[in-house]
């Protein structure tokens, strides 16, 4: 089972300098794949959360694909309504080129209606949007490349029945965020899913989380570590880890995020 890691590129504390030690760091402590996330417009119901500035992510990856050399990098999740698929395939195409087949398309449909409202884009068929821009992506690869796909891998996100079901139709792996463990398991064995990629949280504590509703990847050391030993069991190809949980004032602080990616990375090492 491979690991990532899903990167801030937002907030007060984050500028090209931080980024490059983000990158730096992922690729130098050997995780397979280096994601950041997706939003246009910064509105009031994304700032409290991913305040500005918010670091274009097909920009921001073509800069990482120049000063890294072997980690893959990703999206989690562009969010597809919000650009035109033919837009999306060039562009991901182009990146996969340019940084020697590196690239990982993580999509989903959205959720901050105020920026839907603020790109004129409906916020109600962003479902049916996502879907006919999956199909559409499909499509135009093959047809630039006279019948053979790209080999992209795309990871659809979303925990809904729909997001499943659009995994399946369309995705190379189901990609959903910050899940529990009984959650996932239940959708692993009703499902026939085409591959199972989650980004789970990673909150290092120095008592054991007790609680039933404990999202994957928090808790102490060995919790964390037993998650990620039960979700190579469930059959996980990747596992992208999120040390970010909420509080943009924490993108000033990026070395405790570093060193708990630090220390799972150590400790996967010893153990495999």
């Amino acid at each position: 089972m491979k690991l990532g890691v899903n990167v801030p590129n937002f907030g007060p504390g984050t500028d090209p300098g931080v980024l490059r030690e983000w990158a730096r760091t992922v690729e130098g402590l050997d995780f397979d794949l280096l994601m950041v996330s997706d939003h246009v417009a910064v509105t009031p119901d994304l700032a409290e959360r991913y305040p500005e500035p918010f670091y274009e992510p097909f920009t921001l990856l073509s800069w990482m694909a120049g000063i890294t050399t072997t980690v893959r990098l990703g999206t989690t999740v562009l969010v597809l309504p919000y650009r035109h698929p033919l837009l999306v395939a060039r562009m991901a195409v182009n990146l996969d080129r340019l940084s020697g087949g590196r690239f990982v398309l993580g999509v989903g449909a959205g959720w901050a209606r105020q920026e839907f409202d603020a790109l004129g884009v409906p916020f109600n068929e962003r479902g049916r949007l996502t879907d006919t821009c999956l199909d559409t992506l499909r499509r135009a690869w093959r047809e630039e490349a006279g019948g053979d796909a790209p080999s992209i891998p795309v990871w659809v996100g979303g925990s809904s029945g729909a997001a499943i079901r659009r995994a399946i139709r369309f995705g190379d792996a189901w990609h959903p965020l910050r899940p529990t463990l009984p959650g996932l398991r239940a959708a692993v064995a009703n499902h026939a899913l085409p591959g199972f990629a989650p980004r789970i949280a990673l909150r290092l504590t120095s008592a054991p989380v007790r609680d039933p509703e404990r999202l994957a990847g928090t808790g102490t050391l060995e919790q964390v570590l037993d998650d990620l030993d039960q979700l190579d069991r469930l059959g996980a190809e990747t596992v992208v880890l999120d040390p970010y949980h909420g509080d943009p004032r924490a993108t000033h602080r990026p070395e405790e995020a570093w060193q708990a990616l630090a220390t799972v990375a150590a400790h996967r090492r010893t153990s495999s």
